[in-house]
């Protein structure tokens, strides 16, 4: 499988058969840093991180595991670039990809990170933007292969809002790899759905299923897997908070929810999560509408089917498989 040169934007650019590759090469690595095998392999190439979006996972795990293959990293944060102010986002990626073997964007629209890409040169790794999560998913596949053995046929449930990068690139991915995929949300937190019509087509191919349901006992029951999200994203107004309470809190994940699923499945959530009052927007929340706990209760979050921290480990495995394989 040979994957130098490519960018990593979104899964729908990558067959089955690569992501898969991506998943083993994500677990061979890892076997490779808890053994204390080297794989400073790329001695020499430097790589620059932009983040208009601040992250602790995304960014450590970009660091850790450029230093783990050799290289150097520059990381600019919102106030280090001129991305799409005082230069275009083609300049930017112009002179960036003579500095640098690759560029790592997290931020905003997807056409930010396509357009990097397509003037670049080199490859250009997407951490996020409003549309599309794919480093995350690699890193949630890896999960679930490491705690089922398989992916083929695993039931995975969505809870939350669907409609933005975690719904529509969890969606993507189990349709590439034969996934039975379930939104459980209200109808209008569903996926858009033109998204839902191509995922279904990749479905006929892999064997997979597309389900939007609002109903939470048919829609988690006998799942593998039950994830959820924050239901505020980062640079939506704290006046959303209201309406998404009141909208998508039937759609919590507590342990009602949990025990309608198998008695083997697990919790998932790409932190941060909001499941006590340990952060100072879980104080203000509670302030406000009385609540101590959101998307999550912390009886879930804690239990024994939480591999949350498994999950957020495998970020740098994951990422590091991704700038291995494109470098």
């Amino acid at each position: 499988m040979n994957l130098k040169g490519r960018s990593f934007l979104k899964l729908k650019d990558f067959t089955p058969e690569e992501i898969m590759y991506l998943i083993e090469l994500s677990a061979d690595l890892k076997a490779k840093k808890k053994k204390g095998v080297a794989h400073d392999v790329l001695k020499g190439k430097n790589i620059a991180l932009i983040f208009e979006k601040t992250s602790t996972r995304t960014r450590c795990s970009f660091e850790v595991a450029a230093h783990d293959l050799g290289m150097h990293v520059t990381y600019l944060d919102p106030s280090g670039s001129q991305i799409g102010k005082k230069e275009s986002i083609a300049d930017t990626a112009r002179v960036l990809g003579r500095m640098f073997d690759g560029i790592e964007y997290r931020g905003f629209g997807q056409e930010i990170v396509e357009e990097l890409a397509q003037y670049a040169g080199v490859p250009v790794w997407n951490g996020l933007t409003n549309e599309y999560h794919p480093t995350q998913m690699i890193a949630d596949m890896l999960t679930i292969q490491e705690k089922f053995g398989r992916l083929q046929g695993i039931k995975f449930v969505y809870m939350g809002d669907a409609r933005y990068n975690m719904g529509n690139s969890l969606m993507v991915a189990c349709a590439k790899l034969g996934m039975d995929f379930v939104a459980c949300t209200s109808r209008h937190y569903f996926p858009d759905q033109s998204l839902v019509d191509y995922c279904r087509e990749v479905a006929k191919e892999t064997g997979a299923a597309i389900t939007l349901t609002e109903d939470v006992q048919e829609g988690t029951k006998d799942a593998d897997v039950v994830y959820t999200d924050v239901w505020v994203s980062m640079g939506e107004p704290d006046e959303m908070w209201a309406s998404r309470i009141e909208e998508l809190m039937p759609y919590q994940v507590n342990k009602k929810v949990m025990e309608n699923a198998k008695d083997t499945a697990i919790f998932m959530h790409c932190l941060p999560a909001f499941h006590d009052l340990e952060t100072a927007i879980g104080r203000q929340i509670h302030e406000k509408f009385g609540l101590t706990e959101m998307e999550v209760t912390d009886e879930v979050f804690e239990s024994s089917q939480s591999v949350v921290f498994d999950e957020a480990e495998n970020r740098m495995h994951s990422i590091k498989a991704i700038m291995y394989a494109t470098l």
